[in-house]
């Protein structure tokens, strides 16, 4: 998984997101601040089980770190990872990967993809291309990523997120090699695109974005964008096409039902991916911490 390489590991270092890489056996830990000298130790993407030697590993290094805790959150497609042992619990202080994801199975051709969109959806495609919507692969350059942001901009300002700087979509595009931006144009203006990872026999839908003005709103530009991303995934030999991050099915008040009702309408199919695992070295501390955080989420 895209997680576990040395780019993934490069973008960290590069913008700031850790503040070192630990290598244990064959995975890869972050260590992450807390703030005020004080840190916790994270793994993303463990396909194993867990199993007592590996554990004791995780612990000892934990220790050794002085980290508060370290949480372990998979990404699995096929099945659930299990604890053999007690030391882990099932539980997590954050979360980056959501349980649930929405994909496509990229072994079936496009006219089966496409039947198993809703009627809509699969007429927004069509829409886009009778609009004269033009999707491609576009290059990384300085132009295309800031035409990207500028879009972000307006995304986030519409649905009222936050998200990051320019400086982390150029390096983003730039260290992740299997990466590509797409983008979306009418009349050689681009009103929406998105950022794709492809890697090995998986393509992941990270990031998009959209503009807001209304005279581009009903042309269906961010559905061109999507059908041309499952084209090129299928051609690059992807057998799954992940969407991540979508509510859970009994979250109904999900700060992503918006984005999970989207992303449901290109496809019917969701798997359980994600398990969090965490084990606490410093319990003091960690009790402090989720308190700290309840507080401010009551605050704002």
């Amino acid at each position: 998984m895209i997680w576990q390489t040395d780019n993934w590991k490069k973008l960290l270092i590069e913008t700031n997101q850790v503040d070192k890489i630990i290598q244990l056996d064959n995975f890869s830990i972050e260590k992450r601040s807390l703030g005020l000298w004080q840190f916790w130790l994270f793994i993303l993407w463990f396909p194993w089980i867990i199993d007592s030697k590996i554990s004791e590993k995780l612990i000892e290094l934990c220790k050794n770190e002085q980290a508060i805790f370290i949480q372990i959150e998979t990404n699995n497609y096929n099945e659930k990872i299990i604890l053999s042992e007690n030391n882990f619990n099932d539980w997590y202080y954050k979360k980056f990967i959501t349980p649930y994801t929405a994909v496509i199975d990229l072994n079936k051709n496009i006219d089966e993809i496409l039947a198993n969109m809703k009627p809509k959806w699969r007429y927004n495609i069509k829409l886009a291309a009778k609009k004269e919507i033009v999707a491609k692969i576009v290059d990384k350059s300085e132009k295309n990523i800031s035409d990207f942001y500028n879009l972000m901009n307006e995304t986030t300002s519409r649905d009222n997120f936050s998200w990051n700087t320019l400086e982390y979509y150029k390096c983003f595009l730039n260290n992740i090699k299997d990466s590509e931006l797409i983008l979306a144009y009418k009349d050689w203006i681009a009103i929406a695109g998105g950022i794709f990872v492809f890697w090995e026999t998986e393509a992941i839908y990270y990031y998009w974005a959209s503009t807001s003005q209304k005279q581009y709103r009903n042309l269906m530009a961010p559905y061109a964008v999507q059908f041309l991303a499952i084209q090129e995934a299928k051609n690059k030999w992807a057998s799954i096409y992940d969407f991540l991050w979508i509510a859970s099915p009994d979250d109904k008040n999900s700060e992503l039902s918006w984005v999970t009702d989207f992303k449901l309408k290109l496809t019917k199919h969701t798997r359980f991916v994600s398990q969090s695992f965490i084990w606490i070295n410093k319990r003091f501390n960690y009790t402090m911490l989720v308190l700290i955080r309840k507080i401010k989420k009551i605050i704002n």
